[in-house]
């Protein structure tokens, strides 16, 4: 029989209950803050509780999705800079939900290492937290996991599970996408949450240092510049969506960039033309290109060059979506069209050449 004078605790093991109690302490205001219509994020019950009801849907079709950060992951640790990652984390899900028409309503994260570390947890939730405020989701649950020999050191990773609602007869793309049709594209922050592999592969081969000046923006240390949050477009798209019933289809600028993305939204025997001088991609695009000595074709299926959101629209009415969309703080140009393709014809064919802001 053990001692119980010199038995093993779960702390001698490696996982402290307590912390993971003062993480909980330090989160609950985050969440509360995240409160919405339907919501109670009350963190500490067994599972989040929302109430699809009080929302005002009538004929409600849920809408789920999940994401993680990858490798941006590892700019974050290496960085010292946590709290960006969490909106990313809401950002990579939301974003998704609203391509689909859904307003994203509920969230929750999973947080992953190897020994908690209450101060950084903190300040990753409070990324989500500010993520879940942006998208007009509440924070509902989550779970934190402490896991001595499946992480080392500092490392860390996440999870984010979202979930919204639309009217049935509004879930978007709609049937009627068709050639003629108008591409729009909303700005993006930069990278946002994809090519984070290559990115610091490109790091490594440029010598520069994560704590120096960007080469591309002296106003940011190259950690901060690296880390621009992933923009979270939901309040502005549920706006134009309500404005206008001229939005068919919307495409969320991710991994695979414009060649993987936009034919997601389109029927077979439908392509998109991209002007790409209608571009203007954000300086970090260029630093990368040419440190890395990437291909256009490459920068386009990697990353999302500047534009981390496609909507498509019909022609007569374009004019006025990008209207609302600016007046809602989006930046919008004019991208191109859809055409009807041929047999042989690329899904999207780019017209042009990326045009880099000032690298310097």
């Amino acid at each position: 029989m053990t001692n119980e004078h010199n038995g093993l605790t779960y702390s001698d093991a490696g996982v402290s209950i307590e912390a993971g109690n003062s993480l909980v302490d330090a989160i609950k205001p985050l969440a509360a803050s995240t409160r919405r219509k339907g919501s109670n994020p009350a963190l500490g019950g067994f599972g989040g509780l929302f109430d699809l009801k009080a929302c005002g849907f009538k004929d409600p079709v849920l809408v789920a999705a999940n994401d993680g950060v990858g490798t941006k992951l590892r700019v974050a640790i290496d960085s010292g800079i946590h709290s960006g990652v969490g909106i990313d984390l809401v950002a990579m899900s939301v974003n998704d939900l609203i391509v689909q028409g859904a307003e994203p309503l509920f969230f929750l994260d999973y947080y992953a290492t190897g020994k908690l570390d209450v101060a950084i947890a903190r300040d990753v939730v409070a990324g989500i937290a500010e993520g879940c405020r942006q998208a007009g989701c509440a924070l509902i649950g989550g779970e934190t996991a402490e896991m001595p020999g499946m992480y080392h050191g500092d490392d860390y990773d996440l999870a984010g599970f979202a979930v919204g609602a639309v009217e049935r007869r509004k879930i978007l793309p709609k049937k009627s996408v068709g050639a003629g049709d108008v591409i729009l594209g909303l700005a993006s922050s930069g990278p946002h949450s994809n090519g984070y592999s290559l990115i610091r592969k490109i790091v490594d081969i440029s010598g520069a240092k994560y704590k120096n000046k960007a080469p591309f923006d002296t106003s940011k240390t190259l950690g901060e510049a690296l880390l621009a949050p992933t923009r979270i477009y939901v309040k502005p798209i549920l706006t134009a969506l309500k404005a206008h019933s001229a939005i068919k289809a919307l495409a969320h600028i991710t991994g695979g960039g414009f060649t993987e993305n936009i034919p997601r939204v389109l029927p077979d025997e439908c392509a998109a033309h991209i002007s790409l001088a209608s571009v203007s991609a954000p300086p970090v695009f260029g630093w990368l290109a040419d440190n890395g000595g990437i291909t256009q074709k490459e920068m386009l299926r990697t990353f999302n060059c500047g534009i981390g959101m496609i909507v498509v629209v019909s022609e007569a009415r374009a004019d006025d979506v990008m209207l609302t969309l600016a007046d809602a703080g989006e930046q919008v140009v004019r991208l191109g069209e859809i055409v009807t393709r041929t047999d042989r014809q690329a899904r999207v064919k780019f017209t042009g050449s990326l045009s880099f802001g000032d690298k310097s």
